[in-house]
């Protein structure tokens, strides 16, 4: 009886190891190989002021959470927007320029009021979209960021736009 336990101890052993060693293996070569991208987004951009609303989990921020008073994680979303002083279009070009120097960032579209970037992730390749919005109205920049696939992001998100934000505010 002893020889069995210790022969069933000694298999889950192994596979318990087996599956610590392959799986994070396993996903770090998906990562490597582009199959955790994910597809872009068809609804982007700017509608009626609006960027698009924060996603239904916790892997995005937006500075418009606020306009969605019901959405389940308006709290865990919301960031601020992006305050400048002086000219807004110059304020944009600065944030393009600050985007086109980041590492495993693609600065996709840049209209005179809209900037769209790519980010990549270094170690999985997860890609996250990044958008900016100058309002007018307001005299500010709104700012959404989210990752295309997962549940979580780690905060990933919230860190990049404060970096960002941190590099903005520098002169």
């Amino acid at each position: 009886m002893k020889h069995r336990i210790k022969g069933v101890l000694v298999k889950a052993i192994w596979f318990i190891g087996f599956i610590a060693i392959v799986l994070p293996t396993l996903i770090f070569f998906a990562g490597q190989l582009g199959f955790l991208t994910g597809k872009v987004p068809q609804d982007l951009g700017v509608k009626d002021g609006r960027l698009k609303p924060p996603s239904n989990t916790p892997n995005s921020v937006s500075s418009q959470a606020k306009l969605y008073p019901d959405h389940p994680l308006r709290g865990y979303a919301d960031i601020a927007p992006f305050t400048f002083s002086g000219d807004g279009q110059a304020a944009l070009k600065k944030l393009a320029g600050i985007l086109r120097s980041m590492p495993k960032t693609v600065l996709v579209t840049e209209t005179a009021d809209y900037l769209y970037a790519q980010s990549t992730t270094p170690t999985l390749k997860f890609t996250d979209d990044v958008e900016f919005w100058l309002s007018p109205a307001e005299n500010v920049i709104h700012v959404r960021s989210a990752s295309r696939i997962g549940r979580k992001d780690f905060a990933a998100n919230r860190t990049r736009v404060e970096n960002i934000r941190a590099q903005f505010q520098q002169n």
